[in-house]
Order: C-alpha cells, then sequence, then structure tokens
C-alpha cells in the first residue's frame, strides 16, 4: 500500500516544506507510482509534509484551446473537473515531484494532460498572457522506462526539462529509471536507498 499525506491548514505548517506528488500513470501501483512515493518518503523523513495525487483516481479532462483563462475575468480554467483541485495543491506547493512512465519515446498522455492543462495557472515571461508572477516552485521530474538504456530518450528528457524551465518552475532533478522490463522498481534494492536520496536533498538542497 502506498501512503498518502494529506495538506493541513497552511497555518499549521510553519516553516515545512510542502511537497506533492503526481503520479501520471494509468497504473496506480506501477513502477512510476513506486518511485515517486519513495522520493516522497525521503523528504517526509526530513521533516516535509507531502501529499501523492494519482492521475488514475481524478477526472481531468485535455485542455480545450478557449483561452478563457486568460481572457475576460480572467478566472481561471473553464473546465470543472479534479484539476481545479490540483490547481489549489500546485499553488501551495513548494515543491512538485511529476512522475510519468515514458510511453512512445516521451511522457503519458496522462502527464502531458496536466502539462497542458497547467496553462490556465502559470503565464510565463515568453506569453502575451504573461503576469508579473513566476512560479519559483523547485521541480523534480521522473520518468521510468522499460528500455535498459537510460539515455536513449535523453533529447527528449532535456527538452522537457528546458519546456519546464521556461515555465520558470526550479528544475531540481530529472530521474531517470530504466530497465523496468527486465526487473520492476520495488524488486531493485538499490533504488530504495537513491530515490529517498532524491526526496532529501529536495527538502536539504
Amino acid at each position: 500500500m502506498f501512503e498518502e499525506r494529506y495538506f493541513l491548514e497552511p497555518l499549521l505548517y510553519g516553516e515545512e516544506m510542502k511537497i506533492i506528488g503526481i503520479i501520471a500513470s494509468p497504473r496506480k501501483k506501477g513502477n512510476t507510482a513506486w518511485v515517486v512515493n519513495k522520493i516522497l518518503n525521503g523528504a517526509k523523513e526530513q521533516g516535509a509534509k507531502t501529499r501523492v495525487w494519482n492521475f488514475s483516481d481524478l477526472d481531468i479532462r485535455p485542455c480545450q484551446g478557449c483561452l478563457c483563462c486568460h481572457t475576460g475575468d480572467n478566472q481561471g480554467c473553464v473546465i470543472d473537473d479534479d484539476m481545479q483541485e490540483l490547481y489549489g495543491a500546485i499553488e501551495q506547493a513548494d515543491a512538485i515531484v511529476l512522475g510519468s512512465p515514458v510511453y512512445m519515446g516521451q511522457m503519458s498522455a496522462q502527464a502531458k494532460i496536466i502539462t497542458d492543462r497547467l496553462f490556465a495557472q502559470i503565464s510565463p515571461r515568453f506569453s502575451p498572457h504573461y503576469k508579473e508572477k513566476a512560479v519559483k516552485k523547485k521541480l523534480v521530474l521522473v520518468f521510468t522506462q522499460g528500455n535498459p538504456d537510460p539515455g536513449m530518450f535523453q533529447v527528449y528528457f532535456d527538452y522537457t526539462k528546458h519546456i519546464f524551465q521556461l515555465l520558470e518552475f526550479d528544475v531540481e532533478e530529472v530521474v531517470v529509471v530504466a530497465g523496468m522490463r527486465d526487473e520492476p522498481a520495488c524488486e531493485r534494492k538499490d533504488l530504495d536507498t537513491v530515490m529517498k536520496g532524491v526526496g532529501s536533498a529536495l527538502v536539504l538542497g
């Protein structure tokens, strides 16, 4: 069982770091979920408050490109689904761990939906809708893949990191866990310590 920790009221946090994990995979207990949860566990051991979100538990629809979020009264995304709650969690968080399996050489469809829907919340400097409000949140990108070569999709990983940097996230690390077709993450004894170390560094770094 993966443990979920839910945010308390903001005034109760004090100086504690708030970190959310987003598992953008159709599999609730697959490799991506295991890795993201280990990172959150490492952060929790350093005193952070964490919460994990599974895309498969959420009703999040694709961006419809209506631009209502940046026109008129600018009231945000007009799609009334679970992304509204995720917007609030992202706003409160100090750091985000976004995990995705590699499908067809890139992030999953689930991860792309979430990334596209950030348009309603984030207006980077290159955007015609730019507002004087930078994201400036720490971000760890996590990719799991079946292929044993961690560098096979490096061009895409670098591109994705660059996109989130353009959105003004502070990309702390891009974690690539390869070889999942031969041995699942939960059976890799080396990964437990390494992934918890990523979470620890996110808090202490």
